[in-house]
């Protein structure tokens, strides 16, 4: 799989679908290219029932820098052809993906849990990629950045919308308005990162994270339930999320996942859930469609 893309690496092995930003020369500096290529990985994650967790990390000494500025001054002006091929835009997506969100929608969108595992700096749209995954853990020498008031530009991939999101409107405020760069432990402390770890336990770590996704859960719950969490959190009340996990919690209550679930709990054994994401997803997904 990983020789069908030019910036990023991707294999599946047990289950996990890892990506490598692969322009390690580069510090992985974001292009265009990068991502389209990201974009096509998670909606080949998500059609693949095979692939029940994404990994993202970055090849070498960096996670990814921001976007490639080797074009100089004129690097982020799309305009121009070094602009485009440097940067683009990256909400510019497939045909039929929600509001065109390409690289963003596609990681949003994805039915499968995604973990970015920051091996280096990720720095403007480096670090934005990340904010619609699901889990972020850090290297304690991982730097962060979102540094776009510094370069004259605005927070992009919605990161408006993500960041408060994952750490409070005052956090998000603090950290885009000044732009400054900050270390592993702020971005723990910040909520930006779930966990810390060295450099040497950080791939062990995440893998470990996504095994555990993998071994236990049911694929339909993991799908349902990620986007349950995304798309009701930001509800002014509790009563559409009640009314959507009481149809939901009905409609999954008599399906051969839930069977197996109680099954293998009761017996003491791992469980073996049937249910395909690609096939099986119940009556009333996806309910924000409707």
């Amino acid at each position: 799989m990983s020789g069908a893309y030019e910036h990023i690496l991707c294999e599946v092995e047990q289950g996990i679908m890892q990506i490598t930003l692969n322009r390690p020369e580069k510090l992985n500096a974001y292009t265009a290219t990068m991502g389209a290529e990201l974009a096509r990985a998670f909606d080949a994650a998500d059609l693949d029932d095979e692939v029940r967790v994404v990994l993202v990390t970055g090849a070498g000494r960096g996670f990814c820098a921001g976007a490639d500025m080797s074009a100089g001054a004129d690097a982020f002006d799309t305009t121009s052809a070094e602009g485009s091929v440097s940067f683009g835009d990256v909400s510019q997506g497939r045909q039929g993906r929600a509001g065109g969100a390409g690289m963003v929608g596609a990681i949003f969108e994805c039915r499968k849990p995604s973990i970015a595992a920051f091996n280096g700096a990720a720095v403007g749209v480096g670090l934005t990629l990340t904010l619609p995954m699901d889990i972020r853990i850090a290297a304690d020498t991982a730097k962060f950045g979102f540094v776009f008031a510094r370069r004259g530009l605005v927070p992009e991939a919605g990161s408006a919308w993500f960041l408060p999101r994952l750490v409070g409107l005052p956090q998000a405020l603090r950290w885009c308005l000044d732009g400054a760069l900050f270390s592993a432990g702020e971005a723990l402390t910040g909520g930006l990162v779930s966990e810390v770890v060295s450099a040497d336990e950080l791939l062990p770590r995440a893998r470990a994270i996504a095994r555990s996704i993998a071994d236990n859960t049911a694929p339909i719950s993991v799908a349902i339930t990620r986007q349950m969490l995304w798309r009701l959190s930001p509800e002014p009340a509790p009563w559409p999320a009640l009314k959507v996990d009481g149809a939901l919690a009905m409609a999954l209550g008599a399906t051969d996942d839930v069977r197996e679930g109680v099954s293998a709990f009761l017996e003491k054994r791992p469980p073996v859930f049937p249910g395909r994401v690609s096939s099986d997803m119940p009556k009333g997904y996806p309910w924000w469609d409707r």
